[in-house]
């Protein structure tokens, strides 16, 4: 699935069209955000925090070791603590061979590389899967936050899985208007771990 030239559009339009309509029609719709660190979560602007009903999806086994997975998980429950989210954290099966399964031949590709796309992807479906099987009206990831990922790529896998799945799926790009400036800065003020990879061993280079 390459989508690197895939034309952009503005998500973060995109995403405030979809939360106006929310917001017109009070409904406070469930979402299901899936979510892979706490400081990718802390880029999540506060319109969507207000407009929604949020559940976190955890589900990552693309992270390595599992040492990182744990101290990553719990910094997203020291996060809900300290912001006051009523938001429920799903944990999903850590089945590290889910990862390495999917992504054998493109260990050696670059971040931001086909190896990227086919660990966003696997864990977008998961969420979308889970999203329509759990009754949210919406799905979503926190990884647009990440300035080496491709807000398109993800976006359009979004969107075809909203098509798959017959749910919604929010359209965002986290780190535009300061969202991954905001993220450092709150991770500093709140006391949250941030790493300094992406999660794989892969990344760790």
């Amino acid at each position: 699935m390459l989508y690197n030239n895939f034309m952009s559009k503005n998500y973060l339009n995109l995403m405030k069209e979809e939360i106006e309509k929310v917001k017109k029609n009070n409904t406070n719709p469930k979402l299901l955000l899936h979510c892979c660190c706490a400081p990718c979560f802390l880029a999540v602007p506060e319109s969507i925090l207000k407009s929604f009903k949020i559940d976190i999806f955890y589900f990552n086994p693309n992270i390595y070791p599992q040492s990182e997975y744990e101290k990553r998980l719990d910094n997203i429950y020291a996060l809900k603590e300290k912001l006051k989210l009523n938001s429920n954290i799903i944990i999903a099966e850590y089945d590290p061979s889910e990862f390495y399964d999917k992504v054998k031949g493109f260990e050696q590709e670059k971040e931001r590389g086909e190896r990227c796309n086919i660990c966003i992807a696997l864990r977008m479906e998961e969420c979308a899967k889970n999203a329509k099987e759990k009754k949210y009206d919406y799905f979503c990831t926190t990884l647009t936050s990440g300035p080496l990922k491709n807000a398109d790529f993800i976006n359009k896998t979004g969107e075809d899985l909203a098509n798959k799945y017959g749910i919604n799926y929010l359209f965002s790009d986290f780190k535009k208007e300061n969202g991954y400036l905001n993220s450092i800065n709150k991770c500093k003020e709140l006391n949250i771990y941030r790493q300094n990879y992406c999660g794989c061993e892969f990344s760790i280079r």
